[in-house]
């Protein structure tokens, strides 16, 4: 059974999760992303350092979310392999049938899913924005959406759906309620008397992506500490994340991850297929390179539109709960 990796934006599901959807792709496995809006509302990066020719883009929607969706295609292209090998669908896109008709089966109109926007309140902490559009999806009802995301869970029955902590990683409204579809989604695919097309399906576990503190402040320190990281930062004028500073809340569950069910994965070995896939993002993601050899805290680094350089981890980690119903 295959993996199901649900994100707010094209980009996220690289940055978050991207070891995990290369991994169980270069297994042989099934994987498919679903995206539940095209980042319409995004910042594009384009500088003499990174060159995109793309600035024209930020600020118009529609050509925004067009051309971020043939960066996803390359990324998922990326992290797959090969063009094919990890499916993706816009949440969306998904069609359910309208009840309320004769017989149940016209289909409800799909009203398209817009990025929220945010703002940042704190280093590295995002929080909503303050225009945020009325069709924006962290505006959706709750059951909209979710049940758009069962009726995928019902069709691929996936062994593991992922998708970031209750807080969304680091705070932006979509994706904190990226995290509450998932979690509704699987309720209601498990659950016979859910409006939901399909059979019920209660056999996925939900793996949320966390990261140790300390192992984030370890890379963090490492990647300052780094020669060719501090080259870069001169030359194209990028600064360095607090080692010390208050952590996103993707860091704050150092209790969990000591007492609960934790799934760990090696990025190294499919290290080249996510830096891959973050070159894909160019209008979002900068200077992904690979770090030092021998430095295991720090396989590399990357900047956002916000440029300020990060590390690739040498881990991911996913906090585990048992399919809805289990006794575990």
């Amino acid at each position: 059974m295959g993996l199901l990796a649900v994100h707010a934006h094209p980009d996220d599901e690289t940055l978050a999760t991207g070891a995990l959807i290369a991994s169980w792709a270069a297994a042989g496995r099934p994987v498919t992303v679903v995206t539940c809006t095209r980042g319409e509302r995004g910042e594009v990066i384009d500088t003499p350092s990174h060159p995109t020719g793309l600035a024209r883009l930020e600020g118009d929607g529609p050509a925004l979310a067009a051309h971020r969706e043939t960066e996803l295609a390359a990324a998922l292209a990326a992290l797959g392999g090969a063009p094919g090998v990890v499916a993706q669908d816009f949440l969306d896109g998904v069609a359910l049938p309208d009840t309320r008709a004769a017989g149940g089966t016209a289909e409800v109109e799909a009203t398209r899913f817009e990025d929220s926007g945010m703002a940042w309140v704190a280093p590295g902490i995002a929080g909503p924005a303050d225009d945020a559009p009325p069709t924006a999806f962290a505006r959706v009802p709750l059951d909209d959406a979710a049940a758009r995301l069962a009726a995928l869970v019902r069709d691929r029955r996936p062994a593991v759906v992922a998708t970031y902590e209750a807080r969304g990683g680091y705070g932006h409204p979509d994706h904190v309620r990226t995290h509450d579809v998932a979690v509704r989604a699987l309720a209601l695919a498990a659950d016979p008397g859910a409006p939901v097309p399909g059979e019920p399906w209660a056999g996925a576990e939900l793996w949320q992506a966390v990261t140790p503190s300390a192992a984030l402040r370890a890379s963090r320190r490492a990647l300052a500490g780094a020669p060719d990281a501090r080259a870069l930062a001169d030359r194209a004028g990028l600064t360095f994340p607090d080692p010390d500073e208050e952590l996103p809340p993707l860091a704050g569950h150092d209790d969990e991850l000591a007492t609960g069910d934790v799934r760990t994965v090696e990025v190294a070995p499919v290290l080249d297929r996510v830096l891959g896939a973050m070159w894909a993002h160019a209008t979002q993601v900068q200077h992904a390179t690979s770090g030092p050899a021998g430095a295991p805290a720090l396989l590399g680094w990357y900047a956002l539109s916000n440029d300020v350089l990060a590390p690739v981890p040498a881990h991911e980690s996913y906090l585990v709960s048992a399919p809805v119903g289990s006794a575990r």
